[in-house]
């Protein structure tokens, strides 16, 4: 997860003080799946925090043990948020939200990420208050226990 945080951060030339991390649990978290697929899925997360955060750039980042079997990443922007109405739609393949300005994509990203979570038996998910409200993007995966 920080390996990812830290290339996405330089891939758009930020200082290291955008991204704050917040408490992490104690212990070992670990997860199964294929490495490459799940960096992409948080790359992509990491990457549309910055991406939509507009001038002021201020990502947090938080990692929970929900329980003793699920991991939690959010990502917190300040940026432009989602209207209410759009939350449902946004994970949808080729899914743009109108008017989120100069900001360039495909609309397969958060297709990506769901798809990644589910695969190995998690979710995702976004809230967000609304325009200009910032947005939290959530990842839960179930927790890979050692032999």
């Amino acid at each position: 997860m920080e390996e990812t945080a830290e290339l996405a951060r330089l891939r758009h030339n930020l200082p290291p003080q955008i991204l704050r991390f917040g408490a992490e649990p104690g212990g070992e978290l670990l997860v199964m799946g294929k490495a490459e697929e799940l960096r992409t899925a948080v790359f992509n997360l990491f990457d549309n925090a910055i991406k939509y955060s507009g001038g002021q750039k201020d990502i947090v980042v938080d990692l929970a043990l929900t329980d003793r079997d699920t991991i939690v990443l959010s990502i917190r922007d300040h940026g432009i948020g989602i209207p209410r109405p759009e939350l449902k739609r946004i994970f949808s393949r080729f899914y743009r939200v109108p008017n989120t300005g100069q900001v360039k994509g495909t609309g397969l990203g958060l297709f990506i990420v769901r798809a990644v979570a589910r695969r190995y038996g998690g979710d995702a998910y976004a809230e967000s208050e609304g325009e200009g409200r910032g947005s939290t993007f959530t990842i839960s995966l179930p927790r890979a226990h050692r032999a």
